[in-house]
């Protein structure tokens, strides 16, 4: 039993150090407990209750990770600040980004309140052009 809580405690530890952890959230550690209840009971005998733990947990994960993000900034905004037209693709998106941040990132002179905003106006029209396009099945 130690063993396992010291191979459980590195790779936390390991999860932490690069960062993984940074959008795990209270509820996401909520969600955590109660699949670790569900295995105890589980592994106890009490099946059905620790399997409805369980999956409960299953399925709050799976949700979390399928949740979209509307974009912060309206399409026709970003397109100006990009300077790119409405039929842009996504490697005339990708090159305007590039050329603008160049100028504006703080490393290069720039403000981070700016840069936040080119890269959300990247972000808003790749997320429309992912709408428009239709997905190959």
């Amino acid at each position: 039993m130690l063993a396992l809580l010291l191979i459980v405690g590195a790779g936390v530890g390991w999860a932490w150090w690069t960062g993984r952890l940074k959008r795990f959230t209270y509820e996401d550690g909520i969600a955590l407990a109660l699949f670790l209840l569900g295995l105890r009971l589980l592994t106890t005998g009490r099946a059905l209750p620790g399997a409805a733990l369980m999956a409960g947990a299953l399925l709050w994960a799976a949700y979390r990770r399928g949740r979209r993000v509307a974009p912060v900034m309206p399409v026709e905004d970003a397109r100006a600040l990009l300077g790119v037209g409405a039929e842009a693709s996504l490697a005339e998106i990708r090159d305007a980004h590039r050329r603008l941040i160049a100028k504006v990132h703080p490393d290069a002179g720039g403000s981070a309140e700016l840069a936040q905003r080119v890269n959300a106006a990247r972000d808003a029209l790749i997320a429309e052009l992912n709408r428009r396009t239709p997905r190959a099945s």
